[in-house]
């Protein structure tokens, strides 16, 4: 094969495996305050693309499947900004396990990137929260944005603990998968490609993930509060009983667990066991 061959080729999933081990123990020594601005802009890029995602949602065809990847293909700026601009996001950081297996980053050190990215992914999408309340955003189009953000919301909080972590772990499965194939890409370009089509399916589908949800959830909670969003949804009080805190807190917990399981188990570690096991360093 030929230098420029080997230039603008994808790195093989062998030398991905090695990338990704490496970065892992990059990322569990990033020093504290690195860290923690990118975790808050990590959940900043999600909600931009929440809100992408709403406004993609408002007044949709009855053409539910292109009305649905629609909604993904928008989604998808928030993993995009996250990629090329860069950000620290607590899914993709589950990938940390690989080096953690090789015994490159102790589970402290591994634990403590998870916590401190969760908690800072956490506050980036809160802060979005308010900034969205305080734009006006949420009365776009006659309140039908607020609308939309509401039934996104409720959504979620109806769903099942079952329901919700078996949709985390398909959905961050997608998430890994997608970074992944971002460590195998070399332009810009190819780092684009590889975060769309993983991210609107999961999106599409209907999978769970917390840090969207941090957004997603307090968003529809906010909406709750003006009587104009409410009347536009058509929703009564009753519909909105699990539109609570100890509803969002029922929906992360499990959400989280799930997405945890998905990128750490199912991609993860099974990516560990075919390129790294047994592999000398």
């Amino acid at each position: 094969m030929s230098e420029f061959a080997k230039f603008v080729d994808a790195f093989t999933p062998a030398e991905v495996a090695e990338k990704v081990k490496t970065l892992g123990v990059s990322k569990a020594n990033m020093p504290f305050l690195p860290l923690l601005v990118l975790s808050m802009m990590a959940g900043a890029f999600i909600s931009f693309g929440a809100m992408y995602y709403t406004v993609a949602m408002t007044h949709p065809s009855d053409a539910y499947g292109a009305a649905k990847i629609l909604g993904g293909l928008a989604f998808s700026l928030g993993f995009i900004l996250v990629v090329i601009a860069g950000g620290e996001l607590f899914t993709g950081n589950n990938l940390i396990v690989m080096a953690w297996a090789k015994r490159r980053v102790t589970l402290a050190r591994l634990l403590k990137n998870w916590g401190l990215v969760y908690v800072g992914n956490g506050i980036g999408a809160f802060m979005t929260v308010y900034l969205v309340f305080a734009s006006g955003f949420l009365d776009g189009a006659h309140h039908e944005v607020g609308a939309t953000a509401l039934k996104i919301g409720l959504a979620k909080v109806d769903l099942t603990t079952s329901e919700a972590f078996v949709r985390g772990i398909f959905c961050n499965s997608l998430v890994c998968l997608a970074s992944w194939m971002v460590y195998a890409s070399r332009t810009v370009m190819d780092k684009v490609f590889a975060v769309i089509f993983p991210i609107s399916a999961f999106v599409a589908m209907g999978f769970e993930h917390c840090i969207a949800n941090m957004f997603m959830i307090p968003i529809a909670m906010v909406a709750a509060l003006d009587p104009e969003i409410i009347a536009v949804s058509g929703l009564g009080s009753e519909a909105l009983q699990n539109l609570t805190l100890s509803g969002f807190i029922s929906n992360l917990i499990p959400v989280t667990l799930g997405n945890i399981f998905g990128g750490s188990v199912m991609v993860g570690m099974s990516l560990y066991m075919v390129y790294l096991y047994g592999q000398d360093d």
